[in-house]
């Protein structure tokens, strides 16, 4: 069965997205990733290949770290890359290709909104295979994702995200509507008002494991979820056929650029030669789990991605060794920082004078703006995950949570990286918010509070979560709303 998308969900989402993008017309890049993913779009657009730091972008970071090209044959068009996943930089060479390179930054950014702007139709679509026949439900959590303020920021951002939110969230759907063909159940039963679709579509697994590859040059992250992706698709859909095709697709577009980089690393090696960099940080001693300016440049002056790929595994290898009892400590903290409030990057670029000087009232109230959305959202997803019926779409959005979530706990985590889950999220919040009644008399019932101690429970951890943080970072909080508080110049 078809659905059909309300036309308002995505106008509104793209306006919203478009606005500050217009605004900003002439804004440039602040940080070292944006200026990364450019150097590779214009070195991609002007014919030298996938490489980075040539000799006029060279002579703009010398002032700032130490340059290292002892190990690197040097080239003046830049060094070849495999730090960074290809299909971002790709993305970006393509508008930078039809825009001259005049404006870059502004079409970029007018590109990425649009983008953007989709993931609240997708959420719309998701919320119909999760909640089937509530339709209150997906306009609910279209309303979210379109409203949410730091999803709606992130086209200023040259940053993977952008692209790696739309592949991320169409490899769900794409498999969602590949199993079309047995019917999504309620608690082993039909779901109302679906009826009988069509036999599972062959071609749309294929399709996903396609978009999955896509992600995964996006993002290389997106991995983890193949096995899970492929068991429900067995299990649940019914079908090996389709699990062995989807990950035949999902192989098939990363397996040009793993083998590109195993050439140029003269070894086997994935879609990004940057794994030992974030051990390194999230293992350090004196790292607590996240990025971390001071540790971030220690590896910095090291201009061969395999040298310093082996020498960050190296080090991270030895911390472990040397504290092993730390690590579950780390994890914990990884988690926090996961599920942290989205103030970093606010904060950073309110210190860096990006907005001028806020009183802090106005300051305080933009805070509210950002943060709460968040803090109002996990509580509700979770309740609304536990009120909402048992489907297979909904066991597919759980397997995509866990397979997403668990490599940050391991490696690195910022708060940046939940965004991703902003649409699976707002899905079970407006679940929640459109069974509320169901969930207070529950509650009110003879040990009805069984059903709801895991929500509350993630609840109360979240909010002890967000009042450390603040507490631990009172010093810089006191700074920023103090008079000056915009010129402090925090380091992100």
């Amino acid at each position: 069965m078809a659905i059909k998308i309300p036309k308002w969900i995505f106008l509104l989402a793209l306006i919203i997205r478009a606005a500050p993008v217009l605004a900003a017309f002439n804004l440039g890049i602040g940080l070292d990733d944006m200026h990364q993913y450019d150097m590779l779009g214009r070195s991609l657009v002007s014919g030298n290949g996938y490489r980075w730091y040539s000799e006029p972008d060279l002579d703009l970071i010398r002032p700032y770290i130490t340059v290292d090209l002892t190990n690197v044959e040097y080239d003046p068009r830049g060094i070849e890359a495999a730090f960074r996943a290809p299909m971002y930089p790709i993305f970006l060479s393509a508008i930078y290709f039809f825009g001259r390179l005049a404006h870059r930054f502004f079409f970029a950014r007018l590109a990425q909104a649009a983008l953007n702007a989709m993931l609240a139709p997708m959420a719309y679509v998701l919320a119909r295979r999760i909640d089937p026949g509530r339709e209150r439900t997906a306009r609910i959590a279209a309303l979210i994702v379109a409203l949410y303020p730091i999803l709606a920021l992130y086209p200023l951002a040259l940053a993977t995200e952008n692209l790696f939110f739309v592949l991320a969230l169409g490899t769900v759907l794409l498999i969602l509507r590949g199993a079309q063909g047995n019917r999504t159940t309620v608690d082993g039963q039909p779901a109302p008002g679906l009826g009988e679709w069509e036999k599972p579509g062959v071609r749309w697994f294929i399709l996903a494991g396609a978009v999955l590859g896509l992600g995964i040059l996006t993002r290389s992250v997106l991995a983890f979820f193949l096995p899970f992706a492929m068991f429900w698709i067995w299990k649940f859909a019914r079908s090996l056929r389709g699990a062995a095709l989807f990950a035949a697709a999902a192989a098939a577009v990363v397996f040009p650029w793993a083998l590109r980089n195993s050439i140029l690393a003269g070894r086997p090696a994935f879609v990004e030669i940057s794994l030992g960099y974030n051990l390194y940080m999230g293992y350090h001693p004196q790292s607590s789990g996240t990025f971390q300016f001071g540790i971030s440049t220690d590896l910095l002056s090291i201009f061969n991605d395999m040298d310093r790929d082996t020498i960050g595994t190296q080090k991270a290898a030895a911390f472990i060794r040397d504290d092993p009892g730390r690590i579950p400590e780390l994890i914990v903290r990884k988690a926090g920082y996961f599920f942290g409030l989205e103030r970093r990057a606010i904060q950073y670029f309110y210190s860096s004078n990006f907005f001028g000087y806020l009183s802090p009232p106005v300051l305080l109230a933009l805070a509210m703006v950002i943060l709460m959305p968040f803090v109002f959202l996990v509580p509700s997803a979770a309740f609304g995950a536990a009120a909402a019926p048992r489907t297979d779409a909904k066991i597919l959005a759980a397997l995509f949570l866990a397979a997403y979530i668990t490599p940050h706990l391991l490696i690195l985590a910022e708060e940046r990286f939940h965004m991703t889950l902003i649409p699976f999220l707002a899905v079970f919040a407006a679940a929640a918010i459109v069974r509320r009644r169901e969930i207070f008399e529950s509650l009110r019932a003879p040990n009805g509070w069984r059903r709801w101690a895991l929500p509350a429970a993630v609840t109360i951890l979240l909010l002890f979560n967000w009042g450390y943080e603040l507490w631990a970072d009172r010093a810089h909080l006191s700074v920023l709303l103090a008079p000056g508080g915009n010129e402090s110049y925090f380091p992100y």
